[in-house]
């Protein structure tokens, strides 16, 4: 892909933000974009880096840390929005600004270590049935959000979820926003939304949405994974 069409993907989708923020009555400020790199080059998050783009998102951990140690002179946030091995829990925390795949207490005692540095923590919870789609179910969600506000060098921002294939996207994060009031009783500082991606973003937004994980809206279809 050339620069030249990798901005002016990122100056839509940021068109866009800007239009459903303003529909939903809201100022585009408070919506973070995470550009999400998974099987692109280091070459393409460079030329984010050169638009402005601050927030990476990478779903595997080798290839997540390969970039953040090839890129590290340009000072990126980098968010881990994938499922993640509790042993490999340590290794993510050294790169990471933020995890957004917290769905289990194993995972937030390999994450939570006091080693002079915090990272934002979210909680993600699975909208479906299917356990192999990744999250906690709401109904284990207090017990959950009660570990990470116990453990060290975590700081709970939210809730973090993908909105189930095949049924409407807004109802499902509308379901999020009503998790995320019942989550703010017992942290009343958890209100990040993180959820919301090329598809549907905009509906992300007019539910709350405060991080958005984007990907193909900007960087064009991904190569192969092999």
């Amino acid at each position: 892909m050339s620069d030249e069409t990798l901005a002016g993907r990122l100056a839509a989708v940021r068109a866009g933000i800007a239009e459903a923020a303003d529909a939903a009555g809201r100022d585009p400020e408070g919506v973070e974009l995470i550009v999400v790199t998974k099987f692109h080059p280091a070459s393409l998050v460079r030329g984010l880096a050169e638009a402005g783009v601050q927030d990476v998102g990478e779903n595997r951990h080798q290839e997540a840390r390969a970039k953040a140690v090839e890129l590290a002179e340009l000072g990126l946030r980098w968010h881990f929005v994938g499922q993640l091995q509790s042993k490999k829990a340590r290794q993510v925390r050294e790169y990471a600004h933020a995890v957004h795949s917290i769905d289990r207490v194993s995972l937030v005692t390999a994450l939570g270590v006091d080693d002079g540095r915090t990272i934002d923590g979210f909680i993600q919870v699975n909208l479906t049935e299917d356990p192999g789609r990744g999250g906690v179910q709401p109904e284990e969600l207090d017990p959950l959000a009660e570990a990470v506000l116990a453990a060290e060098g975590i700081r709970l921002r939210g809730l973090m979820a993908v909105a189930p294939l095949g049924e409407p996207a807004r109802p499902a994060f509308a379901r999020v926003r009503a998790l995320s009031e019942r989550l703010q009783r017992l942290a009343p500082d958890a209100r990040a939304l993180s959820m919301g991606m090329s598809h549907d973003y905009p509906d992300a937004i007019l539910e709350g949405a405060t991080h958005l994980r984007i990907g193909t809206a900007i960087t064009g279809n991904r190569p192969g994974a092999g």
